[in-house]
C-alpha cells in the first residue's frame, strides 16, 4: 500500500503547478487512446506468460487509471479514493457467498446472483434483461462476436457441440461464394460478416480463444514471410522483373518448413512433443 500511495503522490506532482507541460495537458479525451494501447499491451503481455512484462504493462496500466483518477478530481468529479471505495463496495454486494451468507455452488450460480444484484440495484428487479447486453463500442469484432455467441448460449440459443458450428460455417461460406457470383456487393458484405461470426463460434465451441488466435496466425504469417522478403531483396538486386504468385509462394512454403524445424529442433530439446500442424 506505501506503493499505492507513493505512485498517487507521483502522479499528483506531475499534475501540480510546476510540474510535467505533457502531464497537464493532457485531459480525459486525450488520454483515452493511450488508456486502450496500455489495456491491449497488457493483454498482449499476458499472452507472453512473462511475468516481468506482464508486470511492467499492468503498472503502465494502472498509472492511467491513477491519471484519469487525478484529472476528474482536479475537476470536482470524483477522487481515486472513492473509485477505489466503489468498486470495493460492488465486489461486497455482488459476492455475498463470499463477505455474506449467501450460496453459489458454482460459476455460474455465481453469475446468475451477479446478475440479480445488478438488476437490484438499478431498480430492474424481477425484470428480464435483454440477452444481448451492451459491450463496449471498442471492443475488437472478434471479441464482441464471442461475448454475443455466449451470451445467447445462456439462453440455449447455440449448437450442442462444434460439429454444429462448422455447419454453420460451411453455410455461410456457400451463401458468401452465392452472394459473390451475383455481384451484389451488399450481400457479399453482409455474407461475409455472416462467416466471420460464424467462424468465431467454431473458437468459443472449442473454447479457443479466437481474438488471440487470430493475433497468432498473424505473427506466424509475419516470421514466415520474412523468407519471401529475403529472397525478394536478392531478386531487388538482380533484375526488376516482377515475381509471379507461384515462386512467393514457393518461397512463402520454405518460410513455413523452416519454422517448423526450427519448432521442432525447439521442442526435442525442451522436452515437448508435437507441432502447431499449420
Amino acid at each position: 500500500m506505501n506503493e499505492m500511495a507513493r505512485l498517487k503522490g507521483i502522479v499528483d506532482r506531475l499534475r501540480s503547478p510546476g510540474g510535467c507541460p505533457w502531464d497537464l495537458q493532457q485531459t480525459p479525451e486525450s488520454l483515452r487512446p493511450f488508456l486502450l494501447e496500455e489495456a491491449h499491451e497488457a493483454a498482449e503481455a499476458i499472452s507472453s506468460a512473462d511475468p516481468a512484462n506482464i508486470c511492467e504493462e499492468l503498472g503502465d496500466l494502472l498509472m492511467n487509471i491513477h491519471l484519469q483518477a487525478r484529472i476528474a478530481e482536479e475537476q470536482g468529479q470524483f477522487t481515486l479514493e472513492q473509485l477505489a471505495r466503489g468498486i470495493s463496495d460492488k465486489l461486497i454486494r455482488r459476492h455475498p457467498h463470499v463477505f455474506g451468507d449467501g450460496e453459489a455452488k458454482d460459476s455460474d450460480a455465481v453469475r446468475r446472483n451477479w446478475d440479480r444484484i445488478k438488476q437490484q440495484e438499478k431498480g430492474e428487479e424481477g425484470q428480464r434483461s435483454a440477452t444481448i447486453r451492451s459491450l463496449p463500442a471498442s471492443l475488437p469484432a472478434l471479441s464482441r462476436a464471442d461475448r454475443v455467441g455466449k451470451m445467447v448460449a445462456e439462453v440455449g440459443f447455440d449448437w450442442p457441440d462444434v460439429d454444429g458450428a462448422l455447419g454453420k460455417v460451411e453455410e455461410e461460406l456457400s451463401e458468401l461464394k452465392d452472394a459473390i457470383a451475383s455481384g451484389d456487393g451488399t450481400a457479399i458484405r453482409h455474407e461475409l460478416g455472416d462467416l466471420l461470426f460464424a467462424a468465431s463460434s467454431v473458437s468459443r465451441k472449442l473454447e479457443v480463444d479466437g481474438e488471440q488466435a487470430l493475433i497468432d496466425a498473424l505473427e506466424r504469417f509475419r516470421r514466415r514471410f520474412e523468407q519471401v522478403d529475403a529472397h525478394l531483396d536478392q531478386q531487388s538486386h538482380a533484375t526488376n522483373t516482377k515475381v509471379d504468385l507461384e515462386q512467393l509462394e514457393q518461397w512463402y512454403q520454405q518460410g513455413k518448413l523452416n519454422e517448423q524445424v526450427e519448432n521442432r529442433s525447439h521442442d526435442e530439446s525442451t522436452g515437448k512433443v508435437g507441432s502447431d500442424g499449420d
